[in-house]
């Protein structure tokens, strides 16, 4: 199903804020073997009676009022695993935790080891099964931790992610990825693709990296449904990559013609996810671009990515309302996952 919707890294810091909050956030560190190291975690959830502060903010981005370690809110939550993109982190996509959260779930997100903010490493950030293994890892935790196990509703377990955690999130589901095809779209795409161009730039070969282990399986059977916000490395598949995504799936997309970021185009030609899986539902957010995700810019933002080289993050097209994207998004997500 498609339905055109129309208008609608810096270092993070949590300090005072003034807005009152009913989004809890307990940050901790996991053990993580398949790293070979502690991987960063943070739960988001229906909360009272805890000192509200401001997650996320920074000199480029607004925050979102949370309280830190507050007491749950009873009541039997569904749980909504979250993945963020190349390079991001959890801070930065918390708008979305907060606003499902808002809708009754408990979120559970990481910062990806080897593919997060300051710690992207060129030889293992496009190692993408290791991200679908960090989730299940967050999941099993959350499912046995005594403060949100009573909590949860186990037979609502779904997923999300942006961009490159848009793979995540439909890996989670069932999706195998095709390392193959990625290589060949990358190869023609060339520097018509910022993000094979950038793969280049930083040394990464997508024909010397496991293909075994890129094209495997990575299936939580515990996810029931996954939705992906302009997912990542969904070029080059073919139909028997779609045989085990047997759950409800939600793909949106950001922006149309210049303003589409062909690496995440899921309706182009080559890329083909909507052909191959006609059973999504396939929302278009316009006018946006990938980067509307990211939550909202101050003022001053634009001009200092710019002065970063790291533009055109707070850049909209014309007529684009980021906040009202975000919105969107957080509803589209919700009535998916049915939390309303």
């Amino acid at each position: 199903m498609k339905r055109l919707l129309v208008t609608f890294a810096l270092f993070m810091t949590i300090h005072t804020a003034t807005t009152r909050a009913d989004t809890g956030v307990k940050l901790l560190s996991l053990p993580a073997a398949h790293h070979g190291r502690a991987m960063e975690t943070a739960i988001f959830y229906p909360a009272e009676d805890g000192a509200t502060r401001a997650f996320g903010e920074n000199a480029v981005f607004h925050g979102v009022p949370v309280q830190n370690n507050a007491k749950l809110t009873a009541g039997k939550y569904p749980v909504i695993l979250l993945s963020h993109g190349w390079g991001g982190n959890f801070m930065r996509m918390g708008w979305l935790s907060a606003g499902l959260v808002a809708k009754g779930a408990i979120v559970v997100a990481v910062n990806h080891p080897n593919s997060t903010t300051g710690d992207t490493q060129n030889t293992s950030a496009l190692n993408h099964w290791t991200r679908a293994q960090d989730l299940s890892l967050a999941l099993d935790h959350v499912m046995n931790d005594p403060q949100f196990a009573p909590s949860i509703d186990p037979s609502r377990i779904y997923a999300t992610g942006f961009s490159y955690g848009g793979w995540t999130a439909l890996s989670l589901g069932g999706l195998k990825g095709r390392a193959g095809g990625y290589d060949l779209y990358c190869k023609a795409a060339g520097a018509g693709s910022t993000h094979c161009k950038d793969l280049l730039t930083v040394g990464i070969d997508v024909s010397k990296l496991d293909s075994q282990k890129w094209n495997a399986t990575y299936k939580d059977k515990r996810i029931t449904a996954v939705a992906a916000i302009d997912p990542a490395l969904t070029w080059g598949l073919e139909q028997s990559d779609t045989a085990n995504l047997n759950v409800p799936v939600l793909v949106i997309g950001l922006g149309e013609g210049a303003d589409r970021l062909s690496a995440t185009d899921t309706s182009a030609s080559g890329s083909n996810f909507e052909a191959l899986y006609p059973a999504a539902s396939v929302e278009h957010i316009i006018p946006a671009t990938h980067f509307s995700a990211l939550g909202l810019c101050k003022p001053e933002g634009a001009a200092i990515l710019a002065e970063e080289k790291d533009d055109p993050v707070c850049t909209d097209p014309a007529g684009t309302d980021r906040s009202a994207v975000t919105q969107k998004i957080i509803t589209l997500i919700a009535a998916h996952f049915k939390l309303d």
